[in-house]
């Protein structure tokens, strides 16, 4: 299990670095947008994530 996390982390790094990397221009138009939301309109943008992130795991174990 612990080699299946670092994966994970691993791909989530790659993931992550891939706009900064590609458009930093982008990039950071991205951050000034998050600046102006709401604390609830973040969290609501963290759940959704996370729900989007469970359901594509409940579907890759079937």
């Amino acid at each position: 299990m612990g080699e299946s996390l670092l994966t994970a982390l691993a791909l989530v790094l790659i993931v992550e670095g891939l706009l900064p990397f590609a458009s930093p221009v982008q990039w950071r138009r991205v951050f000034e947008e998050l600046l102006k939301m709401q604390d609830g309109q973040i969290r609501f943008v963290g759940l959704i994530s996370i729900v989007c992130g469970l359901l594509m795991l409940a579907f890759l174990a079937r």
